[in-house]
């Protein structure tokens, strides 16, 4: 009778935990009625629905907290507008799965948050024409149902390049990316622009892990490049924080080594409110926007959202903390460059870099 009972009892607390859906902490489809942000009721009939698929947390730091974030402030400025939902840590091979589920569930919007899902979104495109879906970064133009979006972040890289050139007291200072390629080309090429305005006989040392999720490695080139006499370093993408955490583990150098971010989550972390002195953000909220409203005016996509300091599609902080790095002429420049992109866009020839040459 009491083997019975002990049966009985693993049963229940099993069903108990499956009805919480807090057995996993991977944000799945299955997890929908829980992930599904709040909205006003007398929006409830207008609201889009949105599934956001990324390869990493929403906690990242980086590139996929910065969508989710996003999210969340879209949702706020346009109330009752947009409910959204999503998966964490869905690698390419497995978003296809939560995608149909998503669309099954009547989803309105499908984001594949990463350039590694194009193949898988434009697919999907093709299977479920009335479905609108989303990846980027990616500046090509879609079918009629999907719409790709580009940080043009030359921008945020120019002005950390301008940073850079002016604090570098070694004259050398380091650049991990992910890959070569999509906005953080855009945003290693511009950071050397920035630095070459201002300091054009500084070294500039570029090194790629080519991954966007590898922390160790980022953190080994970091300190790699530190021994090599950088001083003041940078990345992109989530793998990014595994070199700021490099950065702040600076005690076999006499030097002062500071961090410029890529994502204002990384101001607010120990290691970055130690050393980072500045950071840039992408501003999702941009992209999130025009997509509602498109969806909303009867457009499925065929185009791509740019984002950039002209249509509020970037954010730029100091870091308080380290406010006695930067005197009144350095915030002087970098102020001045981003007056410059707020009056117009595309003003940093990013192409014309060629790293072999550096």
């Amino acid at each position: 009778m009491k083997k019975l009972s002990f049966f009985l009892s693993l049963i229940a607390a099993g069903l108990l935990c499956a009805a919480l859906s807090g057995c996993s902490k991977k944000a799945s489809p299955e997890q929908a009625p829980q992930q599904t942000q709040a909205r006003e009721a007398s929006g409830a009939a207008q609201a889009v629905k949105i599934a956001l698929i990324i390869e990493n947390t929403i906690d990242d730091k980086g590139w996929c907290q910065a969508m989710y974030d996003g999210l969340v402030q879209a949702q706020n400025q346009m109330p009752g507008r947009l409910e959204f939902s999503y998966s964490e840590k869905m690698l390419p091979v497995d978003a296809g799965s939560a995608a149909r589920q998503y669309a099954a569930q009547g989803y309105d919007v499908i984001i594949g948050h990463g350039a590694q899902y194009k193949n898988l979104i434009l697919e999907m495109a093709e299977e479920y024409p009335h479905i609108t879906f989303a990846f980027g970064t990616s500046a090509e133009i879609g079918p009629d149902n999907v719409f790709t979006y580009m940080p043009e972040s030359e921008e945020t890289g120019y002005l950390n390049g301008i940073l850079a050139g002016l604090l570098t007291k070694t004259n050398t200072i380091g650049y991990i990316g992910p890959v070569d390629g999509g906005d953080a080309a855009r945003y290693g090429r511009g950071f050397v622009l920035g630095i070459q305005k201002v300091n054009p006989g500084a070294k500039i040392m570029v090194a790629h892990t080519g991954s966007f999720s590898d922390f160790v490695k980022a953190g080994e080139v970091a300190h790699s490049q530190i021994r090599a006499g950088a001083d003041i370093l940078t990345g992109a993408s989530q793998q990014a924080i595994g070199a700021l955490r490099a950065v702040s583990d600076d005690t076999y150098s006499g030097q002062a080594i500071f961090w410029l971010g890529q994502d204002l989550a990384q101001l607010n972390t120990p290691e970055g409110k130690a050393k980072c002195i500045a950071a840039s953000s992408y501003n999702y909220a941009a992209v999130i926007q025009g997509i509602v409203e498109q969806h909303e005016a009867g457009s499925r996509g065929g185009a791509c959202l740019p984002m950039n300091f002209s249509n509020d599609g970037f954010v730029f902080q100091y870091n308080r903390d380290l406010s006695g790095v930067l005197s009144d002429a350095i915030r002087g420049q970098v102020e001045e460059a981003m007056e410059e992109f707020r009056k117009a866009p595309n003003r940093v020839n990013w192409n014309a870099v060629e790293y072999a040459t550096l």
